[in-house]
């Protein structure tokens, strides 16, 4: 499995951003996906997961991030609005076969390159 996000860039602090994680490989409706983040300095955390039609948000971002798929397009989003400063981060998709929502980064077997997201204030 392939990952490549898009999507990511500078914005003004109350902004939005889409992110977008195209996937190689099927069947992807069967993958388990997530979007990482991990600023510097920091250790990696979950933004966001989604298996099927379940999510699971970090408190961080419930309310002002959706994560949603579109299998026909093999592809996963992050939608963010509302941003903060403290959402800088560089942003990561992640896939795994496992069923279910998983939260832990450890957990995944396939991992994008990365996309930077920088808020300014």
């Amino acid at each position: 499995v392939q990952l490549v996000e898009s999507g990511g860039g500078l914005v003004q602090a109350g902004g939005s951003l889409r992110l977008s994680c195209a996937a190689s490989g099927r069947p992807f409706s069967t993958y388990s996906m997530g979007w990482f983040r991990q600023a510097p300095g920091k250790e990696r955390e979950l933004v966001a997961a989604i298996w099927s039609i379940a999510t699971r948000y970090a408190d961080s971002a419930r309310g002002r991030f959706t994560i949603f798929r579109d299998n026909a397009k093999n592809t996963v989003y992050l939608q963010m609005t509302s941003l903060k400063p403290e959402d800088t981060a560089v942003y990561y998709c992640a896939a795994s076969l496992k069923v279910g929502i998983i939260p832990r980064a450890s957990e995944y077997e396939y991992w994008g390159q990365g996309t930077q997201v920088t808020v300014s204030s």
